[in-house]
């Protein structure tokens, strides 16, 4: 593994929740992001944000690392999510509350 892999590999596993974005959680810099901070935020989920932008090997090394082609990415306990559309698709279904729930995520908002 290249030095960047083994950095991302290191913020995924030390990190319970980790985005991958274009931006940063106060300031997203793109619309995709955004929506996931937007979701993560309403969930009250403690999260890292991780900002793609401020290096290109790293932007590249999360793509190459993921096998995923597009940015943002999640990843919860060192499992990688998915991108926007599925983390969205996910929250609408209450399946991403559950992943949160079942590896042990303490989220803000309550079990209904």
């Amino acid at each position: 593994m290249s030095g960047i892999q083994d950095w991302i590999a290191n913020e995924v596993k030390t990190n319970d929740v980790v985005l991958f974005m274009k931006g940063t959680p106060a300031f997203p810099q793109c619309g995709f992001s955004g929506q996931v901070v937007q979701i993560l935020d309403y969930l009250g989920v403690s999260y890292k944000g991780v900002n793609v932008l401020e290096d290109a090997d790293l932007r590249q090394g999360i793509k190459d690392y993921s096998s995923w082609p597009t940015i943002p990415q999640l990843y919860v306990k060192g499992e990688f999510v998915g991108g926007c559309d599925i983390v969205r698709e996910m929250f609408q279904a209450q399946e991403l509350q559950q992943v949160f729930t079942e590896k042990g995520v303490a989220t803000g908002q309550t079990a209904e």
